[in-house]
């Protein structure tokens, strides 16, 4: 599938991290969020994921599940199987009734062996409601996966995950059941101005990690950061504080802001609940099911059509969009589906 060049348009500066379809159009809905300075990634949504080989399974620390359709949700034994023995943790978030659903998956299985593994595996799942509440549970492999201990949390607004370097927010879209469209938010990012650190006289090395997260946590100017670097003249150290390194360093723009949206219905108050959580996106990344002259059977199906994927890529403000999801019955046809998108998004519709 070639997607037109002004969908994928990437700014050159390089960034923090990558999302990358789990699979073509055609494929099941999935969206790999890799946070490469951390060596981690995030995943959006479970269904088929067996294009993604072991080494970056490995690397997904949450799942964001929109919903529990199976071309959502059938890729959790796959995952487990994978992190069993290799992994000591894995968050998963989803709507109402998400624990059981995870839980019911675990009993499926007998678990009689599962706690001789030197590495235990603890699964943290967490289901959030529309009422701004979510509940928590715990399954370990050392205890058969049995459901442990929970508690009852209140969100931030709408935000279902929250960390010094980003945030997850989420909101409920209609689609016919309760279906989470999901906004990343990068947290401010900081850029080395490579010149202004020659002129420095230093070298770059782990302590411009340092340097970001106490930028970023807004440290104060005399907090000291200890400098290690190596150039062809050996190693060096040296001290310096967040104040003298700030300004001369580092340059503080605003982080990425990407969405994740599928499966629901083009209705208005879907429509308004998209533009209060994605208003202003870099990119989105957004289902396009359908050809418009289909959109009856987008209406019976709950999903949206090309047309519609772009109209809400505009309303919403996309800077960049790409189109994922195609009906089966479009195969050979992907560059229809984009062209659609794009004609809407443009405003050539």
């Amino acid at each position: 599938m070639t997607l037109h060049p002004q969908i994928l348009a990437m700014d050159p500066m390089r960034r923090t991290f990558e999302p990358m379809l789990v699979n073509p159009g055609f494929g099941d809905p999935g969206l790999f969020l890799d946070l490469r300075d951390e060596r981690r990634a995030l995943l959006f949504d479970l269904g088929d994921i067996s294009a993604l080989p072991p080494r970056k399974l490995l690397r997904i620390s949450h799942v964001f599940v929109t919903h529990a359709h199976m071309d959502h949700f059938s890729g959790f034994d796959h995952l487990l199987r994978v992190l069993l023995g290799r992994r000591t943790s894995l968050v998963l978030v989803g709507g109402p009734g998400f624990i059981e659903q995870v839980e019911h998956k675990l009993r499926a299985y007998s678990w009689n062996v599962v706690h001789r593994y030197p590495v235990e595996l603890v699964l943290e799942v967490r289901e959030v409601d529309a009422d701004g509440h979510g509940t928590s549970a715990r399954f370990s492999s050392r205890e058969g996966f049995v459901r442990g201990r929970g508690e009852r949390f209140d969100l931030a607004g709408d935000v279902v995950h929250d960390e010094p370097c980003l945030r997850v927010r989420g909101r409920f879209v209609d689609h016919g059941v309760s279906c989470l469209a999901y906004l990343v938010e990068e947290k401010a990012r900081v850029r080395v101005a490579r010149d202004r650190l020659a002129a420095l006289g230093v070298g770059t090395g782990g302590w411009l990690r340092e340097l970001k997260q106490a930028v970023l946590a807004d440290a104060p100017a005399p907090t000291p950061i200890a400098l290690h670097w190596r150039d062809r003249d050996g190693e060096h150290a040296t001290t310096r504080t967040v104040g003298e390194l700030r300004d001369v360093v580092l340059d503080v723009v605003d982080g990425q802001r990407i969405g994740y949206v599928t499966d629901l219905r083009f209705t208005e108050p879907n429509l308004r609940t998209l533009e209060q959580l994605l208003t202003g996106v870099d990119q989105l990344f957004i289902e396009s099911v359908f050809l418009d002259a289909d959109h009856a059977h987008a209406d019976r199906k709950n999903h949206l059509t090309a047309r519609q994927a772009g109209l809400i890529a505009r309303r919403v403000g996309a800077q960049r969009v790409v189109p994922f999801h195609f009906s089966p019955r479009y195969e050979g046809r992907a560059e229809a589906l984009t062209a659609e998108v794009l004609a809407a998004w443009t405003d050539r519709a």
